[in-house]
């Protein structure tokens, strides 16, 4: 069902600083970014690390601004099911599914215990399979 890492999303209360300060640690810019969120492809299997300004956590579900810490995301192959099995087995809704731009659907629970898990369709995810 998890089928490996796509994302992992840290919050930060000052994109722009946070930004200048990954940029730095990693010695390489974003990849991809828009408003409020900036992404780098890292590591051997390119990975993502995501940043979001702590401002739009809100918008995210009725739980997101209350949690701090990382978001992870594991890919998945249906969502859509992937979130109903685990809302079936006692996870609650924190983030409902939405789509982040073309081949990027994802959502995320809190698991019984408390713990924030990020399912994400991911087409980077895929790609990199293919490309093995």
């Amino acid at each position: 069902m998890l089928r490996g890492l796509t994302t992992v999303r840290f919050h930060a209360a000052d994109l722009e600083a946070a930004k200048r300060w990954y940029t730095e640690l990693l010695g390489i810019g974003p990849y991809f970014e828009r408003p409020g969120y900036a992404e780098f492809r890292i590591g051997d299997y390119q990975h993502e690390l995501g940043l979001l300004d702590s401002r739009f956590t809100g918008t995210l579900g009725d739980h997101a601004d209350s949690a701090g810490g990382a978001v992870t995301y594991w890919h998945v192959d249906d969502a859509e099911a992937t979130l109903a099995r685990l809302l079936a087995l006692g996870a609650t809704l924190h983030e409902p599914l939405r789509t982040f731009g073309d081949g990027f659907m994802g959502g995320a629970v809190l698991d019984p215990f408390g713990n924030v898990l990020g399912i994400m369709e991911n087409r980077h995810y895929l790609e990199i399979l293919a490309g093995r």
